[in-house]
């Protein structure tokens, strides 16, 4: 489900449609067309085209080519590429084959820029997933998601982010984790996607990081191999029960509008205000 941003805070007008309800992000070589196909016909819910951590200095001319031909066919699910960064000839490069094709939307890595995002929109007009893989991309995530109204998601490159912050402890990204968070909801957008897990044969961690992800205002993951996707998909996709509660509770806010209130208790004694009544729309909304 595709769903259109709203103006924002800073008067921003809605932007292309936000793909709110993505849950897996599939990362696909552009040098292998074949997993491609195998991809769009699988259980993500989007598959992004990589031109650049996936394929080889010597092949990136080679996954250009593929990209700007892959961009053009008709596929049953979201497309979008991961180009090289956009400062350096190799990023360039992917931006000038893609000019003026129908491109889903564009992950731009290492961002730090405003430049970078005019050097994008510049060849490419399509929406732009932001990744913020260094200390001064995450210290300038919410000046950097308010500039362009082409922007619409976010995300860390934890990997990189890692190294260039020295830290070896996984819950040493937590404070980048809730500012990026915190960045997008600032600027209007979606809950960011989390990061990929690297751990391909690590169910159980991705399970575990995916939740805590969840948890703290991420919607939707990148993963690197369909044995992540359906961990993911199960964790952010509302459960039976969340789905009848949210139910109930919009039934007790119209009861409770007709008497004249807009916070009450409900059957079990709880406190229902609407930021608990939004909460419930969110689940909703991602059931279709």
């Amino acid at each position: 489900m595709n769903t259109p941003r709203t103006p924002d805070a800073c008067g921003k007008s809605p932007a292309a449609a936000v793909p709110t309800a993505v849950r897996t992000w599939l990362y696909v070589p552009a040098t292998r067309p074949d997993l491609l196909a195998k991809a769009m016909s699988g259980d993500a819910d989007a598959v992004v085209l990589d031109l650049e951590d996936a394929v080889p200095e010597a092949r990136k001319g080679e996954a250009r080519a593929q990209a700007a031909e892959a961009v053009r066919a008709r596929w049953p699910k979201p497309l979008w590429i991961r180009v090289n960064d956009v400062r350096h000839p190799h990023g360039t490069a992917d931006l000038e084959a893609l000019a003026g094709a129908p491109v889903d939307g564009l992950r731009l890595p290492k961002c730090e820029s405003r430049q970078q995002i005019a050097i994008a929109l510049s060849h490419v007009d399509a929406p732009l997933h932001l990744l913020f893989e260094t200390a001064l991309g995450v210290e300038r995530a919410y000046e950097l998601a308010a500039d362009a109204r082409r922007v619409t998601l976010l995300s860390l490159g934890e990997a990189d982010l890692r190294a260039d912050l020295r830290i070896r402890a996984d819950a040493a990204l937590d404070w980048a984790r809730a500012r990026i968070v915190n960045a997008a909801r600032a600027a209007g957008l979606a809950g960011p996607v989390q990061s990929v897990y690297t751990d391909v044969a690590d169910l159980d961690g991705l399970a575990t990081s995916t939740e805590h992800g969840r948890d703290h205002g991420f919607f939707g993951r990148s993963v690197v191999h369909p044995r992540q996707i359906a961990p993911v998909n199960s964790l952010f996709t509302p459960t039976p029960l969340e789905i009848a509660g949210a139910r109930s509770l919009i039934d007790s806010l119209n009861t409770a509008a007709d008497a004249g209130s807009a916070a009450w208790l409900d059957e079990r004694g709880r406190l229902i205000d609407p930021a608990v009544v939004a909460q419930a729309r969110w689940i909703l909304e991602r059931t279709g």
